[in-house]
């Protein structure tokens, strides 16, 4: 018997404030006295968005987050060290910066969040192109499934450079959730991630034009159900096939 999966927590990371405006969202913007200042200065804005979010949830919920096993998910994960490091390559006369390689890997964000937390459970790093999330979900069930408590989930992708894949990558977006097995001081519970009939035509176009430019923007409809406590079926991503969620308040 699959054992029902309830949200304790949500909070969204996002720089533009006027991203969230759009849809009514509160956010709240990168925290910068969460990383102690040596290590801010080689981090990411794709990681300190994701650990601000992270971070938010996680009080939120109350969880011990010395403890608390993550999934991290983005579509492009470190593009701009990675594409800095690729465009160093053909010059034979440039060292490669070892901090910058070691920056690079998709695992980069959650490796910061487990050292910042002294945490050793598990942690998986995922990106699945535009279904990031709704697999992000998917690998939270699936493990929850086989353990009951905790399961951090953050879903996050910065500004990318505009030469490679436009629009993807014009708006940074970070969001996080604290999934739980116990309906205790949960505020919702969701289905598993199924394949949905639900067409593209009948999504909101600010979303799909938001969710083009920034990957981790599928979240929205999940984030507003929350805010307006409307259960229902909720998209996932926005190209098909279309993966759904089954919400309840």
């Amino acid at each position: 018997m699959m054992k029902q999966l309830f949200i304790k927590s949500a909070a969204v990371c996002c720089p533009d404030s006027d991203v969230l405006a759009a849809f009514n969202l509160p956010g709240s913007d990168i925290e910068k006295s969460l990383i102690p200042a040596g290590m801010r200065r080689r981090t990411s804005v794709t990681t300190r968005m994701a650990i601000t979010a992270a971070a938010n949830a996680s009080t939120q919920a109350g969880s011990d987050t010395q403890n608390l096993a993550s999934v991290f998910a983005s579509l492009g994960g470190e593009i701009q060290v990675t594409d800095a490091l690729c465009r160093l390559l053909p010059d034979d006369n440039e060292l490669l910066s070892p901090t910058q390689f070691h920056n690079s890997v998709h695992n980069t964000t959650a490796g910061y969040w487990g050292i910042l937390n002294k945490c050793q459970a598990p942690t998986t790093a995922i990106a699945a192109a535009d279904d990031t999330f709704a697999m992000g979900l998917i690998e939270v069930w699936a493990q929850l499934q086989q353990s009951s408590g905790e399961r951090l989930l953050v879903c996050y992708d910065e500004c990318w450079p505009q030469y490679l894949a436009p629009p993807i990558g014009q708006t940074a977006f970070a969001c996080a959730f604290v999934f739980s097995t116990e309906a205790e001081q949960a505020i919702a519970s969701i289905s598993l991630p199924q394949i949905s009939e639900q067409a593209e035509q009948v999504f909101q176009a600010e979303w799909v034009k938001l969710t083009e430019s920034a990957p981790a923007a599928a979240v929205i409809p999940l984030l507003l159900a929350l805010q307006d406590k409307q259960s229902g079926l909720v998209p996932l991503n926005i190209k098909s096939p279309i993966w759904a969620c089954q919400f309840e308040v």
